[in-house]
């Protein structure tokens, strides 16, 4: 009698214990893109080379991470995207973060 409680509890289990890793993954996914473009927008407002930049942003974003630096009169602004993690349910958008900073003096366009 026992083993048909276990039968049906253990799936159950590992469905919910699916589902709450996915969500972590998302989640520091998420942060990973919002620090990378932070550190993008940093080194971009120093007047960094934009490779530099890109290869910083890389170093930090998820795997397969999309990179943008936009370049204003006054503000730089760094978006990156990354596809979700997420191997079962392919309708889960992926991470994305923007980060813009203002030149720093001596810096610019």
């Amino acid at each position: 009698m026992v083993s048909a409680e276990l039968a049906l509890a253990v799936p159950s289990v590992l469905l919910v214990l699916a589902i709450c890793l996915t969500a972590l993954a998302l989640g520091v996914d998420q942060v990973r893109v919002v620090d990378a473009a932070r550190v993008g927008a940093r080194a971009a407002s120093r007047g960094e080379d934009p490779a530099v930049v890109e290869g910083l942003v890389r170093a930090r974003a998820p795997h397969g991470a999309m990179v943008s630096v936009d370049v204003d009169h006054d503000r730089v602004v760094v978006t990156v995207s990354a596809p979700a993690r997420v191997r079962w349910l392919p309708a889960v958008p992926g991470a994305q973060g923007s980060a813009q900073a203002l030149w720093e003096p001596g810096a610019g366009p």
